[in-house]
């Protein structure tokens, strides 16, 4: 098991940046790949993006020299959403059962965490997105009956989706994680629009639920010189606090977002109008 690291581009740098060398910064590939615990760094509020797909042996957190050693939760608080068949965790003693769309609080402590399958043949596929923690907090498992449900938009605008937040106030305590997932409705295709920032806060995106040759196109970077990202099936976008971000597809999807920052307050973000689009 290897921690891959990504640096971001800057709000300056990002506007001459060709296609490939934006992926390189902003998108996190390679994720949800078949008896891998796969996981990445990124210097943005040195937020970890990571998958576990159990297909034979259980796997489990290591220690890396990069999170200063020790245990993966000494320093961190860790967000996980199971998008595959039924599985479970283990956060030291305790084991939490994971259905779809389950979700599961991990808080800080010296934890031994592992993921494993119901059955590997139909593996359990574990997203989770950590960031560091300053206080320790009860680990929660949240069902997707129990998250809070919001629905917004309207299928005239081609918007029409749900939001579930579920690692969220209100339902579990937390540093700084903020993490739910949204499920757009069949005939709707952006994800959120006008596009918003949240200038106290960085995001995550990681889309699922695509067909192979589907796309959705990730909008980022400052309003008068957009940049688009073409995001494949279980692949994450990462939104530093100064861009703006919105998405369309090609058809229907859902993705899972995750935020870090200076607070929680889900509402807690700038619109962007769409006049000032370029």
């Amino acid at each position: 098991m290897k921690l891959e690291r990504k640096f971001a581009a800057d709000q300056h740098r990002y506007r001459t940046m060709r296609n490939e060398d934006l992926r390189e910064s902003f998108v996190v590939g390679e994720l949800m790949q078949d008896g891998v615990l796969a996981m990445t760094l990124s210097d943005i509020d040195r937020g970890i993006i990571g998958s576990a797909v159990p297909t034979g042996e259980i796997l489990a957190f290591g220690s890396f020299e990069e999170l200063g050693g020790g245990a993966f939760t000494s320093r961190r608080e860790v967000g996980v959403i199971n998008i595959g068949a039924p599985g479970s965790i283990t956060v030291g003693d305790e084991s939490f059962a994971m259905n779809r769309l389950d979700s599961l609080y991990i808080g800080r402590g010296d934890h031994s965490v592992s993921f494993k399958s119901d059955d590997p043949a139909d593996p359990a596929r574990f997203y989770f997105v950590s960031y560091p923690a300053h206080a320790s907090y009860p680990h929660k498992r949240v069902t997707q009956a129990e998250a809070h449900r919001i629905d917004l938009g309207e299928g005239k605008t081609c918007n029409e989706r749900t939001i579930f937040q579920s690692l969220r106030p209100g339902i579990v305590e937390s540093c700084q994680l903020v993490m739910g997932f949204t499920c757009i409705a069949e005939g709707s295709v952006w994800n959120t629009f006008p596009p918003h920032t949240h200038d106290r806060r960085s995001e995550f995106y990681f889309y699922f639920d695509l067909d192979d040759d589907a796309r959705v196109f990730h909008f980022m970077g400052k309003p008068d010189e957009l940049k688009a990202l073409a995001m494949s099936n279980e692949e994450a976008a990462l939104s530093p606090s100064w861009s703006m971000h919105c998405g369309v597809g090609s058809g229907a999807y859902s993705f899972i977002w995750s935020m870090g920052g200076e607070n929680q307050e889900f509402d807690d973000m700038d619109h962007v109008k769409q006049a000032a689009l370029a």
